[in-house]
């Protein structure tokens, strides 16, 4: 079942999540973007050279969608970050499933499966109950921001689908959404200004940019060959290999409620992958 590449995505962005934490301390929000961008955009190019995979694409647009889309999400969601609860900004970004369902419906023309639908809403009340956002009254605005992020990131995620039936390769996908993030974020901090870079915390940003790169090349692995509201429900995993990672590395203490929503998540993954259909799980 190719739709289990998703775990593998959804483990190296949970890895790449608690780097990035790390690297909060040294390090802007756009900086680790550019960072992770731009050792991402040198491994996949060393890679593809060396497996002599061209740079040629008839698709371009689409993937100027795709990384437009891709770094909108993120720069909104890290904006989010700094304004909001960390978790209530997780659980904003983290409704593109629920919409990605959707698009794929309306755009793709796929069948519209209820049960695979429910697994995602299932995924994302375990998320909920998780992490247990929360939003004041006076903060409904960058509320519908962390929203927007979640759209953007379906878009983002429906490129990657409609790239992966063009027949595009997980590494000329990923080597041109690292381009244009490194570029665009590369621009705007040379119209600011760089943190020092050391030996410190040099390791930090290696770290986030092969987790990051490893998670893109699955993720866009698990697009092309799984089925789209399958894929959504166990890009759920992400969240629920991050709770498990700050209970063991940072020494949160997690509540029953926290533990019900993990067990949310992966009975919504698990389903997602029972009740495909035959012709689905065989691809």
């Amino acid at each position: 079942m190719h739709s289990l590449w998703m775990l593998v995505a959804g483990f190296m962005f949970a890895c790449m999540g608690m780097l990035v934490k790390l690297g909060a301390v040294y390090f802007s929000s756009i900086e680790l973007v550019f960072y992770r961008s731009l050792i991402g955009l040198l491994l996949t190019y060393l890679a593809m050279r060396a497996c002599h995979v061209s740079l040629i694409t008839e698709h371009w647009k689409i993937h100027c969608w795709r990384g437009l889309f891709g770094l909108g999400g993120l720069l909104l969601f890290f904006y989010c970050i700094t304004q909001l609860p960390l978790a209530t900004a997780i659980s904003l970004n983290n409704t593109w499933p629920l919409f990605l369902a959707l698009l794929a419906t309306i755009i793709l023309k796929e069948r519209f499966h209820w049960v695979l639908v429910m697994t995602v809403v299932l995924g994302f009340i375990g998320v909920i109950l998780l992490l247990r956002p929360a939003l004041h009254e006076d903060q409904w605005q960058t509320g519908l921001i962390g929203l927007i992020s979640g759209i953007f990131a379906s878009f983002a995620h429906l490129n990657l689908k409609q790239l992966g039936k063009l027949g595009e390769s997980e590494w000329i996908v990923v080597f041109y959404f690292t381009l244009i993030c490194t570029v665009i974020t590369g621009i705007w901090l040379s119209l600011t200004a760089f943190s020092t870079v050391t030996s410190n915390n040099l390791w930090i940003l290696v770290g986030v940019g092969i987790t990051a790169t490893l998670a893109q090349l699955a993720l866009t692995r698990a697009y092309r060959v799984g089925k789209t509201m399958v894929v959504g429900a166990l890009a759920y995993s992400t969240v629920l290999f991050a709770g498990l990672g700050d209970a063991f590395f940072w020494h949160d203490i997690l509540p029953i409620s926290a533990w019900i929503g993990m067990g949310m998540i992966v009975l919504g993954g698990v389903l997602s992958l029972r009740v495909a259909p035959m012709s689905v799980r065989s691809q």
